[in-house]
C-alpha cells in the first residue's frame, strides 16, 4: 500500500534536523542516556525521511508509554552468548532495539571484515523498527548482508495463507547491497501485504486500505485499517499468498530458533509487548569474487534492468532503494511531513516527560 510520500495539506511539516533534536529531547527526558536517545532520534526520524512513516515518530508515544511501563530497559548494552568466530549469538535484554541493534551491528561488521563473513544472531531486542536501517549501516561499511527478523511476545498480527486468524507477525526481510559512488541498494520488507504500521497511518489519515489487505475478526475481507487495531482485533494478510506467509514463517523460525529466543506460539504471547529477534548474515565481497568484480556486476546487472521500457501508466524502472532516497530528497526540500494525529500524539509523550513544546512550529 502506497500512502502519498508527499504527505497532505494539513500536515505539520519539519526539518529533518529540527525534529531529531525533539526527539532526542523527548527520551532523554524519559531516562535514556545520550547515546542511546540519540540514536533512537536518528533511527525513527531517518525512517520519516525516507518515506517509511510507520517506522518513523509515529512510534513515538508506544516507546515512551513502554518505558513509564517498565516493558523497555534503558541504556543497556549487549552482551555475548556464544562466540565461534564467524558464529555469534548477542543478547539486547529487552533493551531499545535502535541503540542495541545499531551495536550488534558494529559488532558483525567488525568480525565480517576480520573473518570475511559472520552469521550473528541478536536476540531479546524490544522493537528494532526499520530493518532497512541495519542493511544500510552494513552496506555503507561496504558489506553485503541479509537480515531475517521475528516479532515474539506480540499478540499475532498476520493471517498464514488460508487461514481465517492472525497465526503470524509481519516478520521483515532485508538485503543490502553496497554500491560503487552510489547509494546502496537496501531491499526491506514486511511479510505482511503491508506494514501494521502503515494501517496505522492510513487510519490517522482517513484512508481505507485495498482490497486484498485485510481481514476483520470473523475472518471477512475488510478495507478498514482499524481492524489490526481496535477489538476485536482482524489480521493483515501475507504477501504473494502462500509466498510471503512461507517467508514470514520462515523468518520466525531464522531468527526465533536459531538465536535461542523461540517462535511465535501460545507460550511466548504477552498484551502489548515487541520484541524482535533478528539473525544476520554480513558477507565482505572483496573476500569471494573481489569488490572490483562486484561493483562491475552489480552495476552492469542494474543497468540491464532499469533499462526495460515502463508499461503504461507506470515508471521508472527502480532498483531498491532508489524510491527512498527520491522521497528524501523531496523531504529535505520540503519538510518531513507529520499527520496531525500523529503530531498530538508526540507532544502528548513530550509532555507526559516534562518536555514542552517545540519552537520550531
Amino acid at each position: 500500500m502506497a500512502l502519498d510520500p508527499r504527505g497532505s495539506a494539513d500536515d505539520v511539516r519539519v526539518s529533518r534536523e529540527d525534529l531529531q533534536g525533539y526527539v532526542r529531547e523527548i527520551f532523554s527526558a524519559a531516562g535514556c542516556g545520550e547515546r542511546e536517545a540519540g540514536l533512537i532520534a536518528e533511527h525513527l526520524v531517518l525512517a520519516n525521511l525516507l518515506g517509511h512513516d510507520s517506522h518513523g515518530v509515529s512510534l513515538i508515544k508506544l516507546y515512551v508509554r513502554m518505558v513509564r511501563e517498565g516493558k523497555i530497559n534503558l541504556d543497556q548494552r549487549v552482551s555475548q552468548v556464544m562466540d565461534a568466530g564467524s558464529l555469534l549469538t548477542l543478547d539486547a535484554s529487552r533493551g531499545f532495539g535502535q541503540a542495541l541493534g545499531h551495536e550488534a551491528m558494529q559488532i558483525g561488521i567488525e568480525r565480517a571484515r576480520q573473518q570475511g563473513s559472520v552469521i550473528l544472531a541478536l536476540r531479546n531486542s524490544h522493537h528494532l523498527a526499520r530493518i532497512g536501517h541495519w542493511a544500510e549501516m552494513c552496506a555503507e561499511a561496504g558489506l553485503v548482508s541479509i537480515h531475517f527478523v521475528n516479532v515474539l511476545h506480540a499478540v499475532p498480527t498476520v493471517a498464514p495463507y488460508a487461514g481465517s486468524d492472525a497465526r503470524l507477525n509481519t516478520n521483515p526481510f532485508a538485503i543490502g547491497v553496497p554500491r560503487a559512488d552510489k547509494p546502496p541498494m537496501i531491499l526491506d520488507f514486511a511479510t505482511s501485504r503491508v506494514a501494521q504500521g502503515k494501517m496505522r497511518i492510513a487510519m490517522n489519515r482517513g484512508v481505507q486500505a485495498p482490497e486484498g489487505y485485510l481481514l476483520d475478526a470473523s475472518g471477512q475481507p475488510s478495507v478498514d485499517p482499524s481492524v489490526v487495531y481496535r477489538s476485536p482485533l482482524g489480521a493483515l494478510l501475507p504477501f504473494g499468498e502462500h509466498k510471503g506467509a512461507g517467508l514470514g514463517f520462515m523468518c520466525d523460525m531464522l531468527a526465533g530458533a536459531l538465536s535461542g529466543a523461540g517462535t511465535l506460539h501460545e507460550g511466548h504471547m504477552e498484551q502489548d509487548v515487541y520484541i524482535n529477534n533478528m539473525l544476520s548474515i554480513i558477507i565482505d565481497p572483496q573476500r569471494l569474487g573481489g569488490m572490483e568484480n562486484w561493483c562491475s556486476e552489480v552495476e552492469a546487472g542494474a543497468a540491464y534492468v532499469k533499462a526495460s521500457p515502463p508499461r503504461a501508466g507506470m515508471g521508472p524502472v527502480l532498483v531498491p532503494g532508489e524510491l527512498e532516497q527520491s522521497v528524501a530528497q523531496q523531504r529535505a526540500l520540503d519538510g518531513i511531513p507529520v499527520d496531525r494525529e500523529t503530531w498530538q500524539s508526540i507532544l502528548d509523550a513530550a509532555q507526559q516527560v516534562g518536555v514542552g513544546l517545540p519552537s520550531f512550529v
